[in-house]
């Protein structure tokens, strides 16, 4: 997992870096940390305040075990690295997704909505 706000960053040095540098590389972005489903149920919970209902059951097939980036590349290449942990990912995702309980779609919704005037303009 990693935070949106340290993507960003992270594309936005890769940017800088292949304005200076001609040809192509390729640069992993993350935490260089993997987290269980465990270790994900418990931060969320202590973002939420509240036990979060769940159910473990067996591995599905074709499921990995672990998996992690290693931005150690970037960190060297582009002096870049992940700034927020998980405790801080789950705590924005979860502030952002109680403002937007419909997600996108209240955006998407009052951005189709035609302006009062626009009628009046269109027939000018």
């Amino acid at each position: 997992y990693i935070h949106v706000v340290d993507l960003a960053k992270g594309h936005l040095k890769a940017l800088e870096r292949l304005q200076q540098v001609h040809g192509v590389s390729t640069w992993n972005l993350g935490t260089g940390r993997g987290y269980s489903v465990r270790q994900m149920i418990t931060a969320f919970e202590e973002v939420i305040g509240r036990p979060l209902p769940h159910v473990f059951k067996a591995r599905r097939p074709g499921d990995i075990a672990q998996c992690w980036s290693d931005p150690s590349k970037a960190r060297d290449d582009l002096g870049w690295e992940a700034e927020r942990d998980l405790l801080a990912m789950l705590t924005d995702a979860w502030r952002w997704q109680s403002r937007h309980p419909k997600g996108y779609a209240e955006d998407a919704a009052a951005s189709a909505k035609p302006a009062a005037n626009t009628e009046t303009a269109l027939a000018s």
